[in-house]
Parts: structure tokens; C-alpha cells; sequence
């Protein structure tokens, strides 16, 4: 049986099993932060598993120098290994508990509420918003607010963003509150900024310098630089989203806005920045080598990157189609998109970031307090 289909405790004693070898062994020291940490250890604790699981970057280039993966009697297969560890530690920190169950189909979970948040997006439009404003074209200041109001089009993204961001924050402070590192204070103080590089330049994708092995054999930097573009794309996203709200509070000025303002210029580069990306991240994901793969973490990353597509991509169109007869129904689909999209992100792929930043926190600071006060960080 993979290490994928094992119940939760044979999954535990197949991790701790495979960490035990690479521990022996040490081969692939130097290819990605989960082997120093696993040096010189030979006793694994579920917190700890939880934490190796989450410092791994999924570089699988451990899959491809190892000499005991399959057909080898020890059928070692750490990525798969680890990334079935990190799926259940999702659920297992996630708040509140119930939403867990989602994780045990992430791809219908997310379908199925965000499409059903998109029909009653719809629903409730084509009932309150009378078919002039919906149907017409419009590219009069406001005309965005006579489909939807400002203060519901606000009220209800603030409140599924706030509840997104109360959740993830909390299973956030859950997982750290269980893998967080005994250490001195100096020394966690120390880590702060080499877990703050590593978490901004994604280092880690770098597998050790070359890059990843997402491909076969061969290493390239492509999630690596697709991650840096789709984050890059969505800051742009998000200084539109905030000069928007400049022009509207502090200027007086209602969108739709003309092509050439900043709030439009961020957002469709910013929109096709994150598409490139996205595209991207995608197409790695459908060639990878799915043996050292988690079919169950393929699936959630599918599912989260194909939202975001379709949430940029509506908003692109949004933009594009702002002054035509199609911009009401564009506008309520994008805005059913967005809600459903804050609502589903506790239990997404979102998880993972503050999930592994928390990780490379705690590897910092056992290295910061492993090393001499005054001697350099040489990586």
C-alpha cells in the first residue's frame, strides 16, 4: 500500500519509518532544509513529522538521488511520504475542527460551495437588481453600485475575508503552538530575518541551487519564478483593489474608472501577471512525475490554482468588458467568485503558506541557536 492510502497512525510509523533511513544515511544533506533538521534524530514525535512536513518545499530531488526508493526493499518515497503528512496536518490544525472534513475531498469541497456561493450571487442579483442596470451598458461613474451596492459588495467581501482570516489564523497559531522550537529568545529573535528571506525569495524551491526535479530528472527554477510572478501579479491586484478605494473615499470618485487610471492599469497587469503564473504552476503540476506525489495534494493544488484563475480571469474581464451590455453579469459572477473564494480558503491550498512560514520560523531559530553567537549564516 502507498504511503498515501495509509490510515493515520500506519502513515505516522511509515514517516517516521522512511526519517529514520534518510537519517542513517544523510545523502541528500544539502538539498533542502528538512535534512538538517532531521540530523543526528532518530526518535520522531507527531509535531515533529507535522514540522519536517511542512519545512519540505516538495523539490522531489531527494526521490531522484535516493538509492533506496522502489524497487529497493526499503521503498523509500519521502516527497510522497511527507506530503501525505502535510495534508492531514492541514485538517488536523484547522479551526474550527469541523471544517476538517473538507480536506478529505479539497477539490469537491471547494467546488461545490464555491459554486453554490456563485448561484446565489446570481440568484439574489437578478431579484434585487432591476434588468436596466444588470443588462445595460453602463459606463457611467457608478455603474458598478447600481448592479451592486458599495456597501454590500464590502460588507460581504469584508466579512468572508475576515472569516478567512480568522481561521487560517488560528489553525496558524495551533500548528506553531505544537512544532514551536525550545530555544532561547535571542536566538528566535536571531531567526526572524533568515526565515523572512527565505520565506520572500522561496529559496528552498531552489532544491538545493539547481532547482526543482517537478519534471523528471531534470532541475529547473519554473515553480519557483511561476510562484514569484503569480505573487508579484497578485500585489498588483491588490494596489489596484487599494488606490480603487482611495479615488472612492478620499477623491470622491465612483468606478468604473477609464482604462489609463492606476486602479485599472495595476489590475490588468497585475491580473495578467497572476494568469501567467497560475498557467504556470498548472502546467507543472499536469507533467510531474507522479510517483513521488501526493494524488491527494495534486488535487487541492489543482482545485485552489484553477479558482484563482477563474477569480482573475473574471476580474480581467470585468475590467476589459466594463462599458458593455455583459459587464452585470461579468461583475456578479466575479463577485460570487471572490466570496466563495475567501470563504473556501481556510480549507484551500492558502494554508500552506503561513504553514510552512511558521516551518522555516522554527528552522531558523534551532539553527540560530545551534550556532556560535557572532559566526556567520553561510545559507
Amino acid at each position: 500500500m502507498s504511503s498515501v492510502d495509509l490510515p493515520a497512525d500506519e502513515l505516522t510509523a511509515e514517516a517516521e519509518r522512511v526519517l529514520r533511513i534518510c537519517t542513517a544515511c544523510m545523502y541528500c544533506d544539502g538539498l533542502c532544509p528538512v535534512f538538517p533538521a532531521i540530523d543526528n534524530t532518530h526518535q520522531f514525535k507527531l509535531s515533529d513529522l507535522n514540522y519536517l512536513a511542512n519545512l519540505c518545499h516538495n523539490c522531489k530531488g531527494c526521490w531522484y538521488a535516493c538509492q533506496y526508493t522502489p524497487p529497493h526493499p526499503f521503498a523509500v518515497n519521502l516527497p510522497a511520504t511527507l506530503a501525505a503528512v502535510r495534508q492531514r496536518s492541514y485538517r488536523d490544525y484547522l479551526w474550527p475542527r469541523w471544517l476538517g472534513r473538507a480536506f478529505r475531498s479539497p477539490a469537491v469541497g471547494i467546488a461545490a460551495t464555491v459554486g453554490f456561493v456563485v448561484l446565489a450571487t446570481l440568484a439574489i442579483v437578478l431579484m434585487c437588481t432591476p434588468p436596466a442596470a444588470l443588462f445595460g451598458a453602463d459606463d457611467r461613474e457608478g455603474a458598478f453600485y447600481r448592479v451592486v451596492p458599495w456597501s454590500i459588495m464590502a460588507g460581504a467581501a469584508g466579512a468572508s475575508l475576515l472569516w478567512a482570516m480568522a481561521c487560517i489564523a488560528l489553525a496558524t497559531v495551533r500548528f506553531w503552538r505544537d512544532i514551536a522550537p525550545d530555544v532561547p529568545k535571542r536566538a528566535m529573535l536571531r531567526a526572524v530575518a533568515p526565515a523572512l528571506r527565505d520565506i520572500v525569495t522561496l529559496r528552498h524551491l531552489g532544491g538545493g541551487g539547481p532547482g526543482c526535479n517537478d519534471v523528471g530528472e531534470r532541475t529547473s527554477q519554473q515553480r519557483r519564478w511561476a510562484h514569484h510572478v503569480m505573487v508579484a501579479g497578485f500585489a498588483g491586484t491588490v494596489l489596484s483593489t487599494a488606490t480603487a478605494a482611495i479615488y472612492h473615499h478620499a477623491l470622491g470618485v465612483a468606478a468604473p474608472y477609464p482604462l489609463t487610471s492606476l486602479p485599472v492599469l495595476l489590475g490588468l497587469v497585475g491580473g495578467v501577471a497572476m494568469l501567467a503564473g497560475i498557467g504556470g504552476l498548472l502546467g507543472l503540476e499536469f507533467r510531474a512525475d507522479k510517483e513521488p506525489s501526493d494524488p491527494r495534494e495534486v488535487r487541492l493544488n489543482v482545485a485552489f490554482l484553477v479558482l484563482l484563475a477563474l477569480v482573475t480571469l473574471s476580474g480581467v474581464a470585468v475590467l476589459a468588458l466594463r462599458g458593455t451590455a455583459a459587464m452585470g453579469l461579468l461583475l456578479t459572477g466575479h463577485l460570487g467568485l471572490v466570496f466563495g473564494f475567501f470563504l473556501v480558503l481556510p480549507f484551500s491550498k492558502a494554508v500552506h503558506a503561513p504553514f510552512r512560514a511558521a516551518a522555516l520560523l522554527r528552522a531558523a531559530a534551532e539553527k540560530a541557536a545551534a550556532r556560535p553567537r557572532g559566526k556567520p549564516d553561510r545559507g
